[in-house]
C-alpha cells in the first residue's frame, strides 16, 4: 500500500503523506485558505467552517481542516460558492461579536478583525444579536470577556490537550452555547493554574492577561518612587516581534534602551536571580543526595524545579501529597523581588518602601505568583507588579519611541549582570543545564563533561526528555557520590508533567532531578509572549536562546562575579539563614476541584 496521495488543488497537483488534511495540501503549495478554529497545536476540531472549499462530485462544501485528503480529489478554494460562504460565516461571527475594535486589547492582532477586513464585510449584513456579558477580572492574571468570544473551542481544547488542566469547557447548546468555567464560577474560584495558554490559543480577545501598566505609569511619573524593573531571559527573544523584527531576533540591549527611555530607573536582570537559583536549587539537591547516601534517611526524591509558578499551582491542586518533592526554591522572579527590597536597597541606600520592583515576564502565571500571600519574605511585596512580553510591546509603542533605531545598552549593575546558564532558564530545559553545569563542578572540581558546556540531551522540543551523568573522581567533600549514576528528567506543558508525576506517585520514578515547566517549549512559550505562537515560532525563539548563552562571557552561574559578591556581603552562603528566609518558600495544599 502507498504511504502517499495525490490531489489537485485550484489546477495544481500536489503529492503529500496519507491522512494529511486538503487544509495540509494548500499549505504545502502556499495557497491561503482562511480558519479560526484550527490550530497547528492542536486537535483538529471544525467548528467555526471559515475553511471550506469546494470538492468536485461533492454536493456541499467540505472544511478543509478536517477532511483528509483523498487520492484524486479534486479541490477548488475559491469558487463564488466558496468565497460567499466565507463571507456569510464570518459575517454571523460579527454578528454576535463586540466589534469595538478600536478600543480592544488585540486590535490589529485579531483574527477575526483580520478576516473581517480581508472578506470585506458589512456589519449591517446581519442585525447584531451580541448578548450583554460582564469581564471577569477576578483572576490575578486572565481576563475573561465573552462578548468577543466566537466559541471556536480552542482555549477548551489548549486547557485540555496541551495542559490537561480542564478549566474551561463547553456549556449549554445552540444559541446559549457558551466557553465557561464549572458551574459559571469566576476564574479565580476553579481550579486554573494561570498558564495563560488559553490566552495565546485565543484567535480574538475574548481571553487577555491582566494589565496593571497603568500603575506602572503611575509610579514611573511618581518623582518618590524608584521604580526598578528586571526582564526575563524569554522576553529579550520574543519582544522583537511585537515592535518589527523577526520571530528569534535578540533585542536585549535595545530592550534595556527603550526601558530606560520609558522612564525606569533601572533595568536589571532576572537572569542575575537565575544564577541565584541556581546556586540555592544545586546546593539544595546535594543536600538531599547526602541526607540519602550518607545519612541514610529517607528524603523526598525526585527532586523537582519550581520555578514555573503554573507548575507549581498544578502539582499544589492535582498532587498535593507530593510538594515536598519541589524545591523550596522561589522562582527568580520572587527571588530578584525580595533582593530588590533588602540586599539591593542597602547598597543603594534607598527606603525599600520607596522601591517600585516590576517584572518583565514572558508569563501569566507570574502576575498571581507575585500576590500570593508568602511572597513578602522583604517585609514588603517583593514583586509589586509584573508585565508581560506583550504589555512591554504596548507601552514601548506608548512612548513613540523608534525601537528598531535605538542604539544598545547593557543593563545597570548591581543585580545586572547574570551567566549564559541564567539565559537558558528560557528554554525547556534550561534549567536542568544551568543547574549541571555549577552541580557537576562544585562534586568533581571539573566542568561538565559535553562539548562547550551544551548539554544535548536535555535539550529540545520532545516532551519528557531523560539523561543520565555518571559523577566521577569526586572532591572529597562529595566523595558519597563517587560512581553515582545521576538520572534525570526534563518535562514541558502539563500533559507531559502528568507523565512524570504520575511515576512519582506509583513510586516507579527512576530519576534524582526533574525540570518541569507549565508551557510547551518553556518560558519561551509562555502565556505572556506575542501571538501568534506555534512549534516552529517555539523553536526560533529557542534558538535564539541558546545563541545568547554562547555569546555570553561566563556561562556558569557561580562564575558571576555580581553573585559571588551577594554573598560574599549578604548572603554569605548557599541554603544559609539569610538566603532560606528571603530566597525559599513553602507550598499550598489545594482542592483538585
Amino acid at each position: 500500500m502507498t504511504d502517499t496521495v495525490k490531489i489537485k488543488i485550484d489546477g495544481i497537483e500536489v503529492k503529500l503523506e496519507k491522512n494529511a488534511s486538503i487544509l495540509d495540501a494548500a499549505k504545502q503549495l502556499n495557497i491561503k485558505i482562511p480558519t479560526l478554529c484550527h490550530h497547528e497545536d492542536l486537535c483538529v476540531a471544525g467548528n467555526c467552517r471559515v475553511c471550506v472549499v469546494e470538492q468536485e462530485g461533492v454536493h456541499n462544501l467540505v472544511p478543509s481542516c478536517s477532511t483528509p485528503a483523498l487520492d484524486g480529489m479534486i479541490i477548488h478554494t475559491m469558487t463564488p460558492k466558496v468565497r460567499k460562504a466565507r463571507k456569510d460565516l464570518i459575517a454571523l461571527l460579527v454578528s454576535e461579536h463586540n466589534t469595538q475594535c478600536t478600543t480592544c486589547y488585540r486590535s490589529k492582532n485579531c483574527e477575526l478583525q483580520d478576516l473581517a477586513a480581508e472578506y470585506n464585510i458589512d456589519n449591517e449584513v446581519y442585525l447584531s444579536v451580541l448578548k450583554p456579558s460582564k469581564v471577569d477580572r477576578s483572576s490575578w492574571s486572565i481576563e475573561k470577556d465573552d462578548s468577543k468570544c466566537i466559541r471556536c473551542q480552542r482555549c477548551v481544547r489548549t486547557c485540555a490537550e496541551l495542559q490537561h488542566v480542564n478549566a474551561l469547557d463547553v456549556a449549554y447548546r445552540g444559541k446559549d452555547m457558551k466557553i465557561s468555567t464549572f458551574m459559571d464560577l469566576h476564574m479565580n474560584e476553579v481550579v486554573c493554574v494561570n498558564c495563560g495558554q488559553c490566552i495565546i490559543h485565543c484567535p480574538t480577545g475574548a481571553l487577555t492577561e491582566r494589565r496593571y501598566y497603568d500603575n506602572i505609569w503611575d509610579a514611573i511619573g511618581d518623582p518618590k518612587k524608584h521604580v526598578i524593573i528586571n526582564t526575563a531571559p524569554s522576553v529579550r527573544v520574543a519582544l522583537g516581534e511585537t515592535l518589527g523584527f523577526p520571530v528569534g531576533t535578540r533585542v536585549t540591549k535595545k530592550m534595556v534602551t527603550a526601558l530606560k527611555k520609558i522612564g525606569f530607573d533601572a533595568v536589571l536582570d532576572t537572569d542575575f536571580a537565575a544564577d541565584v537559583t541556581i546556586l540555592e536549587e544545586g546546593h539544595e539537591l546535594l543536600h538531599r543526595l547526602k541526607r540519602v547516601f550518607v545519612d541514610k534517611e529517607k528524603v523526598s526524591l525526585p527532586m523537582i524545579t519550581s520555578c514555573s509558578p503554573g507548575w507549581v499551582k498544578f502539582i499544589e491542586h492535582m498532587y498535593p501529597n507530593y510538594l515536598s518533592h519541589l524545591s523550596t526554591c522561589k522562582s527568580p522572579q520572587q527571588m530578584f523581588g525580595a533582593l530588590a527590597k533588602t540586599y539591593y536597597a542597602k547598597k543603594k541606600g534607598i527606603d525599600p518602601k520607596d522601591i517600585v520592583s516590576v517584572a518583565g515576564m514572558p508569563c501569566s502565571a507570574k502576575k498571581y505568583e507575585a500576590n500570593r500571600p508568602e511572597m513578602k519574605s522583604s517585609g514588603y511585596n517583593d514583586v509589586d507588579a509584573g508585565l508581560t512580553t506583550r504589555e512591554i510591546g504596548h507601552m514601548i509603542k506608548e512612548t513613540g519611541v523608534d525601537f528598531l533605531s535605538l542604539e544598545e545598552t547593557e543593563f545597570d549593575s548591581l543585580m545586572g549582570e547574570s551567566s549564559g546558564a541564567g539565559v537558558i532558564f528560557g528554554a525547556t530545559g534550561g534549567v536542568m543545564e544551568a543547574a549541571l553545569r555549577t552541580v557537576y563542578e562544585v562534586v568533581t572540581g571539573r566542568e561538565v563533561p559535553f562539548k562547550n558546556l551544551n548539554i544535548t540531551p536535555v535539550r529540545g522540543l520532545k516532551g519528557v526528555k531523560e539523561a543520565t551523568i555518571k559523577i566521577e573522581n569526586c572532591v572529597p567533600a562529595f566523595s558519597f557520590l563517587e560512581g553515582v549514576e545521576l538520572k534525570i528528567a526534563i518535562a514541558h506543558g502539563l500533559i507531559n508533567a502528568r507523565i512524570v508525576m504520575d511515576q512519582v506517585e506509583k513510586g516507579t520514578s527512576p530519576y534524582h532531578f526533574i525540570e518541569i515547566m507549565a508551557c510547551p517549549g518553556g518560558c519561551i512559550g509562555g502565556g505572556g509572549q506575542p501571538i501568534p505562537t506555534n512549534c516552529e515560532i517555539r523553536q526560533k525563539r529557542i534558538d535564539a536562546i541558546y545563541e545568547e548563552d554562547a555569546n555570553m562571557p561566563v556561562r556558569k552561574s557561580h562564575e558571576v562575579k555580581e553573585v559571588q559578591e551577594l554573598y560574599r556581603d549578604f548572603l554569605k552562603e548557599p541554603l544559609g539563614q539569610k538566603s532560606h528566609h528571603l530566597l525559599h518558600t513553602k507550598y499550598t495544599k489545594r482542592n483538585r476541584y
